[in-house]
């Protein structure tokens, strides 16, 4: 080897050296190929706002990469938790800002400011702790897996106004119709369902409404009020299309008499009021109480796409002019595998134009993945059950994500965990 290559090589490793000597910060990649478990890089950069340090959140650079600072205790984390990252100088994090806001580039860089307190909105257990429904909840497995802390709150702390407490509510798989998912004709006769039925009525009627359904109408518009005033509200599977039905549904009886003691108003169709929901408008209610569906919106009853062949795809936005949309899609990939649940799509056609469609499955003309604004605050629906189990039935046991680390589905969930957290220059639509 000749002097002069040795004194090359030389020079790049003490540059080396004296990078990861002096590195200020870390970058936890989010590409496809770096990292190895991109769920629990969102509850590292959680985990540091948290303890009060700034974080930077990458835009379309690297599949979404987050910049922390470089502190012994933030990168022991990191190798505790298996979250690869890479050293970086204060020099090297000017080259990729810059970068980053050449107007020429579709990247941003946003600044997150602080951990969002997450409630939420679940019936987990009744009164003796035990729990009552035999299907789990994929935001609050990848919350826990991610190490993300959270409240879990119901209607009673719904109607005490204690969503004021919290940044970001999730809404778990509830029916806001007050007809107890549509399970009457498959599952009335089990135990859980009639435990949860009368625990229900109780509910009611502890919190001054004589059925289900006022109740569910009463906390609904309380949630509205959340979100109005400026929160941020996520939802998944039923909890999407029946909240807006009940919102519709306000002082007209949409419940059959197995579900409420008295018949539905036989003209509730021509009653609901569009004006009020947050994103579907025109639908049909499915009246039959033995069906499991409760309206046109969802494409599920007569859907025909294979298995081999679901997925969605997610749209491209501009960062720079549009962060709020492009943070929520932040990927290692544009094409996301399809999963089913109670409410699984969202056809087109029943979905208001000033919703923003931001995950689609164009040939079967269904939404995936959809968000809007209302008054001061920002909601995002999410159809399917689980992301990592196509088809998940009542009573499966829950998915370990320790097998699905980089699991895309799972990383637009957590996309709308640091949303709240962005500067709030940048939540705008």
């Amino acid at each position: 080897m000749s002097m002069i290559r040795r004194f090359a090589l030389t020079l790049a490793l003490l540059a080396c050296i004296n990078s990861r000597m002096y590195a200020t910060y870390i970058l936890i990649p989010m590409d496809e190929t770096s990292q190895t478990d991109h769920l629990k890089a969102y509850g590292i950069t959680y985990w540091v706002l948290s303890q009060g340090a700034e974080a930077y959140w990458l835009l379309n650079y690297r599949g979404g990469s987050f910049v922390l600072p470089s502190t012994p205790s933030i990168i022991n984390e990191c190798e505790l938790r298996h979250v690869k990252y890479e050293s970086i100088a204060d020099a090297q994090f000017a080259l990729i800002q810059n970068e980053i806001l050449n107007p020429e580039v579709n990247m941003d860089v946003i600044k997150l400011e602080k951990a969002p307190k997450i409630g939420v909105y679940t019936p987990v257990t009744n009164e003796k702790g035990e729990v009552l429904q035999p299907w789990d909840d994929a935001v609050t497995m990848v919350l826990t897996y991610a190490e993300i802390p959270y409240d879990r709150l119901y209607d009673t702390e719904v109607l005490q106004g204690k969503l004021l407490e919290y940044d970001w509510l999730h809404l778990h798989h509830e029916d806001f119709t007050g007809q107890y998912g549509k399970f009457y004709a498959s599952h009335s006769n089990q135990p859980w369902y009639r435990e949860h039925v009368r625990m229900m009525e109780n509910l009611a009627q502890e919190n001054g409404f004589s059925k289900v359904s006022a109740l569910k109408l009463a906390v609904a518009k309380k949630i509205a009020e959340y979100v109005s005033g400026g929160g941020f509200m996520f939802a998944m599977c039923s909890a999407t299309d029946t909240y807006d039905i009940a919102l519709a549904a306000d002082g007209v009886d949409i419940c059959a008499e197995i579900y409420d003691g008295d018949p539905a108003d036989p003209n509730a169709q021509s009653k609901l009021d569009f004006s009020k929901t947050l994103a579907f408008e025109n639908f049909q209610l499915i009246r039959d109480p033995l069906t499991y569906e409760h309206s046109t919106v969802d494409h599920n009853l007569g859907r025909n796409v294979n298995p081999e062949q679901d997925y969605f795809t997610l749209f491209d936005f501009s960062a720079k002019w549009d962060p709020v949309p492009t943070m929520l899609t932040q990927c290692h990939t544009r094409t996301v595998k399809g999963f089913m649940g109670q409410s699984t799509a969202f056809l087109k056609p029943y979905i208001k134009s000033n919703v923003l469609i931001m995950g689609e499955n164009k040939p079967a003309n269904e939404a995936r993945y959809i968000h809007g604004t209302y008054g001061f605050g920002f909601w995002t629906f999410y159809g399917g059950h689980d992301p990592e189990d196509y088809r998940h039935y009542v009573g499966d046991p829950p998915t370990d994500l320790s097998l699905h680390p980089s699991s895309p589905g799972f990383r637009l969930i957590l996309n709308n965990i640091l949303f709240p957290a962005a500067k709030k220059k940048h939540q705008k639509t």
